[in-house]
């Protein structure tokens, strides 16, 4: 059966981990689209606040206090949307959190808790959303990172739960497919983005933690997210930085092993260390922020990104400054050879025409 998404204007979308970040950016430009969106996370106080501002600029907005670690509270989330909008069209699994520390520093509790949140959330809920979506159609879109394609030292239980969440999408994406099932399984792999993300980690490290460079938007995951919620995609890297850190560890896994060490793990410590909660096992309050205003330079485009979303638009583009570069070499600029003749023939005249007045 092919796959049909609607607009987005036309669409219920849920969102978990929407109280801040790149949750948050996607619910409110979802709603500004004309979405209907459901949104959930662990914080009720921060999740009712979004709720009225969007309502407040003329969107449609419900929220459901959830734990994506329990599948309970994700079929809460699902049983809302649909006693509210009569069904969901789209589910981003979203919902995520990271520990900043050596793996053998790390307790095992949290390894697990994470574990919890990051791959047993999207687990959950993909199969929760695929008990609505199966028959009648639609996305589910994970988000991933970087580092589903290459480990990070220092953030190693969140690399190995994006490794899984990678293994899990590209499985149940196959799986669908087999099945001719009409449901478009994406995973988005962002690079750093500005959020609240080092605020939210668990640190087991004497400094703060700290994202490396490039740092993009959020607003840039958010529109791929959107993106994949209109058209059929199978994964979406956001950042130019990101790929090229992916291709290298396919590349050459050694040397980028060696460029980690020396780079990644001093590029992750910041300043001094502050003593602030988290968000491994409660929310940390510090929710209802789209960016965590922490980076100096935050790249607001992504030409990577661009073409991915618009590969028509960017090979039309391509070809564009092709022939205007052979225009330029062949130095005609364009002009037929009738009218290069016509040029020549006009300059000749006019050459004419000067020395008669000169005589």
């Amino acid at each position: 059966m092919a796959i049909r998404l609607k607009p987005i204007e036309e669409q219920v979308i849920v969102i978990t981990g929407a109280s801040s970040g790149i949750g948050l950016t996607t619910a409110r430009m979802a709603a500004a689209r004309g979405a209907r969106v459901v949104i959930a996370s662990r914080d009720n106080d921060a999740l009712a606040t979004i709720e009225q501002q969007i309502r407040e600029q003329g969107g449609k907005a419900i929220h459901v206090m959830a734990d994506v670690g329990s599948e309970d509270e994700i079929r809460a989330i699902a049983d809302a949307a649909i006693q509210s909008f009569g069904g969901f069209d789209t589910w981003v699994n979203n919902a995520g959190v990271s520990i900043y520390g050596r793996i053998d520093q790390v307790s095992m509790e949290d390894h697990r808790r994470l574990f919890e949140t990051n791959y047993w959330g999207v687990v959950q809920g993909s199969c929760v959303a695929l008990e609505q979506l199966r028959d009648r159609g639609g996305a589910i879109i994970n988000i991933g990172s970087v580092a589903s394609d290459r480990a990070l030292p220092l953030q190693g239980a969140y690399s190995a739960s994006k490794h899984a969440v990678k293994a899990f999408t590209d499985a149940l994406r196959m799986e669908l497919e087999a099945d001719g099932a009409p449901v478009s399984i994406t995973l988005i792999k962002p690079g750093s983005v500005d959020t609240e993300f080092e605020r939210h980690a668990r640190n087991y490290m004497d400094t703060e933690p700290n994202l490396p460079p490039p740092v993009y938007a959020p607003e840039l995951v958010a529109k791929a997210i959107l993106h994949a919620a209109q058209y059929a995609v199978r994964d979406l890297y956001v950042g130019g930085g990101g790929r090229v850190i992916s291709l290298s560890g396919q590349m050459a896994p050694r040397l980028t092993d060696r460029m980690m060490e020396l780079v990644m793990t001093r590029a992750q410590r910041g300043g001094p260390r502050q003593d602030h909660g988290d968000s491994l096992h409660r929310p940390s309050g510090a929710e209802g922020h789209e960016r965590g205003h922490r980076h100096g330079f935050v790249r607001e485009h992504s030409l990577y990104t661009t073409a991915e979303l618009h590969p028509w638009m960017t090979a039309a583009a391509a070809m564009g400054l092709g022939a205007l570069a052979y225009m330029a070499v062949s130095g005609t600029g364009g002009m037929t050879r009738h009218d290069e003749n016509r040029r020549i023939a006009d300059d000749d005249g006019a050459r004419r025409r000067y020395a008669q007045a000169a005589e």
